[in-house]
């Protein structure tokens, strides 16, 4: 490299050190004011639904303690990505954040193609866990999850309603255990499916809690079993159905989640925010009213939850025998 060669490149390299360390501080500075205006929280699920309203509660808590407000913006659809895959295009500023269900990652990418990979979002923290049960119509002829299997064993699938693939899974894992048959029928929310079943467009649902709760009790819908690892607190007398025999529970975790190249300042202030807001008890005491828990995981750790989830749920889904769709 001759003398003149080795000057330019030595001054171009110092300029552009020079503007790299110049843009450090700035970013550093920009991390160090956020937020400076409102935040959209994109919730994977519809409006009313268990994912909703846990995420509008931690929505209320996070907004104590970063001081802006958060709007929430439900963007409902292929079983829970379109939201997430919405977020994972957006501007990596803090300003735009997904609800992103855990089964969003770690069942649907293995059924169909979705808008996103994992690598796109940036987990902040896993912030709640909600259960499910196995729920009828009150005047169906099924008094107990004995009643539905045998029905399934008959010569035409059992039709049920689900808005998500948790809920699918656990119906067709038990389908697979006892030999019956299940047809899943897809809804956008777990309020749609609820509705349904109530009018008769299927045979039994596996909602959360809030979806069915207020029917249960006028005595429109009746709980079978709980299809979680403990029994619903608010019915204590039905069995979940492990107790009744099938190995059958999942319980499902939530979390929040920025676009990749989000500053780890921010991050880290949206953590301290969701942790915050995870225990506070009027946060808890939301959840536990839709048949939630309140429970906190940081990014890194829920990040590897996920990743071990996804493999798991992948030879679940080939043992289980369900056909990807595309």
């Amino acid at each position: 490299m001759s003398a003149m060669n080795r000057r330019e490149f030595g001054l171009s390299t110092v300029a552009t050190l020079c503007a790299s360390a110049g843009l450090l501080p700035a970013t550093a500075a920009r991390a160090a004011g956020y937020p400076e205006r409102e935040i959209t929280m994109v919730v994977n699920f519809g409006a009313g639904g268990v994912t909703d309203l846990m995420s509008r509660a931690l929505a209320r808590g996070m907004e104590a303690k970063l001081g802006k407000t958060i709007v929430i913006t439900n963007r409902p659809g292929a079983l829970g990505t379109l939201g997430p895959g919405y977020v994972a295009k957006q501007k990596p500023d803090g300003y735009t954040l997904a609800t992103v269900s855990a089964s969003a990652t770690t069942i649907t990418p293995h059924l169909m193609n979705v808008a996103f990979q994992p690598s796109e979002l940036q987990f902040i923290a896993g912030y709640g866990v909600n259960r499910y049960g196995i729920v009828v119509r009150a005047d169906s002829p099924y008094k107990s999850v004995e009643d539905v299997i045998k029905a399934a064993k008959g010569s035409q699938s059992m039709m049920f309603g689900s808005p998500s693939m948790p809920n699918s899974l656990l119906l067709f894992l038990l389908g697979k255990q006892t030999g019956g048959k299940f047809e899943l029928v897809q809804y956008k929310s777990g309020p749609e499916a609820a509705s349904a079943l109530i009018g008769g467009q299927v045979e039994l649902i596996v909602p959360n809690p809030p979806d069915v709760m207020s029917h249960i009790k006028s005595g429109r819908l009746r709980l079978l079993a709980s299809a979680s690892t403990a029994r619903w607190p608010e019915f204590p007398d039905v069995p979940t159905l492990k107790e009744s025999g099938y190995d059958v529970a999942y319980d499902a975790w939530v979390g929040l989640a920025a676009p990749a190249g989000t500053p780890v300042e921010v991050i880290a202030k949206l953590q301290d925010a969701v942790e915050a807001s995870v225990r506070d008890p009027k946060t808890r005491e939301a959840y536990a009213n839709v048949g939630a828990a309140a429970a906190f995981m940081p990014g890194a750790a829920y990040s590897e939850f996920l990743a071990k989830e996804r493999a798991q749920m992948k030879q679940l889904i080939e043992d289980v025998g369900v056909k990807r769709v595309s």
